[in-house]
């Protein structure tokens, strides 16, 4: 058992997953969750849920210890809140409203039930924050070795088209709503003050230093995803959306590959209005390539007063030899990518 889960959670001498059994677990998991307003939900061998125009979005997404979140940085609840987010950030991206997720844990035999109890907290605050009326319509449980997380949520169009990448139009407006860079400043943070001696992630290290406490290392925790604004921009007119997972760079580069046009930023004044310039690290370096913001980025018509917390980053021109470009240079589209950017360690 991971010592990192009684720095979260406090003493776990109680039942572990191994030790409580299946049903158990899901009936002290359950309990804990929103249930929103499924035609039935958990207890049978499937949800029934409604799709009012006889269409639903539905997206799903993964979260593994190690690449995607280490014990020592995250409580369970941290996890809980982010697992959901950013499968809500992704309905909204669509411009659909979220209306119930479905939940697959994987866990060591010796994870203190607590620990899960921890995580189904996270996953109704966040899910109350974010996008209320939104349930928890199902799941499962199984045992790892690595504790793994999968959601997939479901959204309803409500009778508008969904938003597709690929509709950008040559004179739209480029838009962003939502920080950027946040959670990337947060993350450096703690590779650089909250490890050990060896270079290890270290929940002592963390407190220690003061990151325990940073704002920045707070949303890269708990991202806060505008989920109201997607529906609000299909509402507008938007064009073309995605959710700005893996940083406005990469993710502009597949919106422009996807349209076949060039997104050309702004030249002048820093790309994420909301925040301060870092003369440690500037600004426009994170919100372009930083990740795990979860803002969206959408292209408008250029008569369209821009809805919500959207604010203009650009414009969509012809296509030509580079995806992304700002002041006539090309920018490169590089982000996260798990795959080339993670050590393989378990965290």
């Amino acid at each position: 058992m991971d010592a990192t889960y009684d720095a979260w959670t406090g003493p776990t001498a109680g039942d572990t997953v191994g030790t409580a059994g299946e049903l158990a677990v899901l009936d002290r998991i359950v309990r804990r969750l929103p249930a929103g307003t499924p035609l039935l939900g958990p207890g049978d061998d499937c949800a029934v849920v409604a799709a009012p125009d006889g269409r639903f979005v539905v997206t799903t997404d993964m979260m593994v210890h190690g690449p995607d979140f280490r014990w020592a940085w995250s409580s369970p609840a941290d996890v809980g809140w982010k697992a959901a987010a950013t499968n809500l950030s992704d309905v909204a991206a669509m411009g659909a409203v979220p209306t119930g997720l479905v939940i697959a844990l994987a866990a060591p035999q010796d994870t203190p039930v607590a620990v899960l109890e921890s995580f189904a907290d996270g996953v109704r605050e966040a899910v109350t924050a974010l996008s209320p009326g939104c349930g928890v319509v199902g799941g499962d449980l199984s045992t790892s070795a690595t504790f793994t997380v999968s959601v997939t949520a479901f959204g309803d169009l409500g009778g508008r088209p969904p938003v597709l990448r690929s509709r950008a139009r040559v004179g739209d407006v480029l838009a962003v709503s939502g920080e950027l860079g946040r959670a990337a400043r947060g993350l450096a943070r703690l590779f650089r003050e909250g490890v050990d001696p060896q270079g290890e992630p270290s929940r002592a290290a963390t407190v220690a230093s003061g990151a325990d406490t940073d704002p920045d290392v707070a949303r890269q925790r708990r991202p806060v995803p505008p989920i109201a604004d997607g529906p609000a921009a299909a509402a507008a007119g938007a064009t073309a959306m995605l959710d700005l997972s893996d940083g406005l760079a990469i993710d502009a580069g597949r919106l422009a590959r996807a349209s076949r046009v060039t997104l050309a930023l702004d030249a002048d004044g820093p790309l994420d209005a909301t925040r301060p310039l870092d003369a440690t690290r500037p600004l426009d370096d994170l919100a372009l390539h930083g990740g795990e913001d979860h803002g969206l980025l959408a292209t408008f018509p250029s008569d369209v007063a821009l809805p919500g917390g959207f604010r203009r980053v650009g414009v969509v021109v012809d296509r030509g030899a580079a995806d992304l470009v700002r002041g006539g240079a090309p920018v490169p589209t590089t982000g996260w990518d798990p795959y080339a950017d993670w050590d393989g360690a378990a965290g």
